[in-house]
């Protein structure tokens, strides 16, 4: 099992989602995808439609109320491989590794995987 320290888990739960977020949309949106398909794949996830997303970034919410409020979707254990390296599939705290996954999520993306393979379909 891949463990991150309690130093580590605990930065990630208390960074902001609206911090990040607009890195997520840099980066897919460089690669030529689109803030649409960066949403769907964040409702994916989540659970989160677009006016959700919007309440939560507005309110400035950090990850672990984030990860609270969602409904992760029960196909997001399929999301392996590594990311900032960490093996996702082996990070043991559930918060951790529910954040590698957006963050794993929002790679494939930007690489240009096909939506179907990205949501697991």
């Amino acid at each position: 099992m891949s463990t991150t320290t309690p130093k580590h888990d605990e930065r990630i739960a208390n960074m902001t989602f609206s911090s990040v977020y607009p890195h997520y949309v840099t980066k897919v949106e460089k690669k030529g995808r689109t803030k649409e398909e960066l949403h769907q794949v964040i409702e994916w996830l989540t659970g989160f439609d677009e006016n959700e997303l919007h309440r939560l970034l507005e309110a400035k919410v950090t990850f672990e109320t984030f990860f609270q409020q969602a409904s992760l979707n029960p196909n997001a254990e399929l999301i392996t491989g590594v990311i900032c390296g960490y093996r996702v599939e082996e990070i043991e705290t559930p918060l951790t590794r529910q954040v590698r996954y957006l963050d794993k999520l929002v790679d494939e993306l930007a690489k240009g995987r096909k939506m179907e393979k990205i949501l697991r379909a």
